[in-house]
């Protein structure tokens, strides 16, 4: 882990065209000017950097790597982030990388990310790309991807016009299927963990279809932000935000019983993250007044505050925790152009694993 403070370095750009290239370390550690928290700057400045979506698998299993998208010269690219050693190793090279669109594949050797009109793969081994599917002329990339828990397959939007459809993308065979279309946006899909169902936003509401595309229904209205809902992971509730008379709550939603409940008012969350076993969100505030990134327990219904994000777009932190519950991971360009930043948690959270490491256990 890395507990000291370290000064940048004088890292100049290399260029594009440098696929499998290691950075050193490049951050630095400080106290956050509010509440004197420890806040590690794990990426420069200088160069923009982005996290994938908050509902993306962006965080090896044991929470030792994670994956970026950075701008180090001649545009986007992948980037693997090695927590023990600060290095950050050159994932692609290829154009027109959609930053956010970056997962981490179920066994942790392979990764999947979108570029130009394609979803390709490659092994953190090789690195070498394969075009798993490529979106029809006529059609464009619209937003988010996610990648199912068994890592069979994946979930995209398509665009044409004012066209929207939800395409399901079977990794393996290369083929897609479209099991909604639409005339208004539809927006971050989610596989639904233990079942063959999809998630995914429909204008301001939040919509489950099956694979097959049969049993379409709307489950109910969110405070429609990237990212703004989550799965259970046990895949009984979505979690998500809702906005009433300028209230910002944290509510869950199970799509079996189409119960829906209050878990708690939070400070104007703009967007947020569970943890390993849903006991404990993090989010990043809104308001202007009161930038955090705040930790809040569900048992209790109580935040706590972290530190300050200072974001020019609060949306934009979109604050992750690692599988552990060890640590969190947000985006912020308060220091300069958009820079990931973590913040230690060990000393208040309990150790977590992945749902899917502890159902190897036997711990449903």
């Amino acid at each position: 882990m890395m507990r000291r403070a370290f000064l940048f370095g004088g890292l100049a750009a290399r260029g594009f065209g440098e696929r499998g290239r290691v950075l050193p370390w490049e951050g630095r550690q400080y106290l956050d000017p509010a509440t004197e928290f420890p806040v590690e700057l794990l990426t420069n400045p200088a160069y923009p950097s982005h996290l994938p979506y908050p509902y993306a698998r962006a965080i090896g299993k044991r929470g030792l790597f994670f994956v970026l998208a950075s701008d180090r010269g001649g545009g986007m690219q992948a980037y693997r982030y090695e927590l023990r050693t600060g290095q950050m190793k050159q994932l692609t090279e290829i154009r027109d990388l959609h930053p956010r669109s970056l997962n981490i594949l179920p066994d942790d050797r392979t990764f999947c990310f979108l570029a130009g009109k394609s979803l390709w793969l490659a092994p953190f081994s090789s690195l070498r790309e394969r075009e798993v599917y490529r979106i029809p002329e006529g059609w464009e990339l619209g937003e988010g991807l996610s990648v199912s828990v068994d890592g069979v397959s994946c979930v995209l939007v398509e665009r044409q016009n004012q066209r929207h459809r939800l395409r399901l993308v079977s990794i393996a065979r290369s083929t897609a299927s479209t099991l909604v279309e639409a005339d208004e946006p539809i927006r971050h899909p989610q596989p639904r963990p233990r079942r063959a169902s999809v998630l995914y936003q429909h204008g301001d509401s939040l919509h489950l279809v099956n694979y097959d595309g049969t049993h379409n229904i709307r489950l109910c209205d969110i405070n429609s932000s990237p990212g703004a809902a989550q799965w259970s992971p046990d895949g009984r509730v979505v979690f998500y935000l809702s906005a009433k008379e300028k209230l910002i709550t944290l509510r869950e939603c199970a799509p079996d019983t189409m119960q829906d409940k209050l878990i708690a008012p939070t400070s104007q969350f703009r967007s947020f993250a569970r943890n390993a076993d849903a006991s404990v969100f993090v989010g990043a505030g809104g308001s202007v007044a009161a930038p955090y990134i705040l930790v809040l327990v569900r048992a209790v219904r109580r935040e706590l505050t972290l530190c300050e994000h200072k974001a020019s777009d609060p949306s934009a932190v979109a604050p992750i925790f690692s599988p552990t519950s060890q640590r969190i991971y947000f985006e912020s360009d308060r220091h300069g152009k958009a820079a990931i930043h973590s913040v230690v948690l060990d000393k208040f959270l309990e150790k977590t694993e992945e749902e899917d490491e502890r159902a190897k256990s036997g711990d449903r």
